[in-house]
């Protein structure tokens, strides 16, 4: 007869087996195939050695270098984007518009703030990301910072940290969930940027309340299944035109006639440089739609 375990969730994914946390407060190892589907977040009903996964509320996908597509997590409600001095332009802003087409609410956290430089660039990103998410700088390894993300954690989120590798991210979750006690890795000495260490997705309880997931480190965030529309509505520094509407619904700012967004660039209020980066995202999604029509019509 098989046995039955009431409800669960998938707290770490170790490739061939996921760790499944009940409600008892039980924990088990289960086996599944490599490429099963199961994903850190995910509620799931274990039969024998069988998952049954839930729906998901929510789920977070990226699309990496080589246009492979990787679920980050499910049933989150929040994403932290961890930048630090030297991270790579771009990543911000995607990652921006993945989580709020996933309806999640995506922050900043501007990490190693004790570094030289730091406070340039925490002044460009509140600049330019101020007025769209919140920020919050810290530095992990001083643990210095950390109580306004703590309370903002502890209002019942689940999250997840994303960012570039070497950002510090394992040490910033050393820092909000000491127990856990993840690996470091040691800095370069051509970049100051780290290691990332972390090889298998996990999610932890903290200790003033919410839930965050870890997830291996990863150098970009291409987005998947984004639709030129989404972009439009959720690309961050667009958000003061709501209050006037451009004259089309499915307006591309690009050149439609009375664009709320090309009026505001054009009177300042939208700076130049926010929509070069926009226009140049734009132009991945339309790619990327294309592609998928041309699919589609081949099938």
């Amino acid at each position: 007869m098989s046995s039955f375990t009431p409800n669960g969730l998938i707290v770490a994914h170790h490739g061939i087996s996921v760790e499944v946390l009940f409600d008892n407060n039980a924990r088990r190892m289960v086996r599944v195939k490599r490429n099963s589907g199961h994903v850190v977040g995910d509620n799931v009903v274990v039969t024998g050695e069988i998952l049954k996964r839930m729906p998901r509320r929510t789920e977070l996908q990226r699309r990496d270098a080589r246009g492979g597509i990787h679920l980050v997590g499910a049933n989150l409600d929040v994403l932290g984007i961890v930048v630090a001095p030297q991270s790579p332009g771009g990543f911000i802003d995607r990652a921006i518009v993945a989580a709020r087409s996933a309806a999640l609410q995506p922050f900043l956290v501007v990490n190693k703030c004790d570094l030289e430089g730091t406070a340039e660039l925490l002044a460009e990103l509140q600049r330019l990301y101020g007025g769209s998410v919140p920020i919050f700088p810290l530095s992990a390894a001083r643990q210095s910072g950390l109580a306004p993300l703590e309370k903002f954690l502890s209002e019942g989120h689940r999250g997840a940290f994303v960012g570039t590798t070497g950002v510090g991210k394992s040490s910033l979750l050393n820092a909000l969930c000491p127990e856990i006690d993840l690996k470091v890795g040691t800095l370069s000495s051509y970049n100051s940027m780290g290691r990332h260490t972390t090889t298998v997705s996990t999610l932890h309880a903290l200790a003033g309340g919410g839930e965050l997931i870890d997830t291996p480190g990863f150098r970009d965030f291409g987005l998947v299944d984004i639709t030129v529309e989404e972009l439009a509505e959720y690309f961050p520094g667009f958000e003061d035109h709501r209050d006037v509407a451009c004259k089309f619904r499915n307006c591309r700012h690009r050149t439609e006639p009375e664009c709320a967004v090309l009026s505001l660039v054009a009177q300042g209020r939208i700076a130049a440089e926010r929509y070069n980066t926009y226009m140049e995202i734009l132009a991945e999604v339309e790619t990327l739609q294309a592609a998928a029509r041309s699919r589609d019509w081949k099938n």
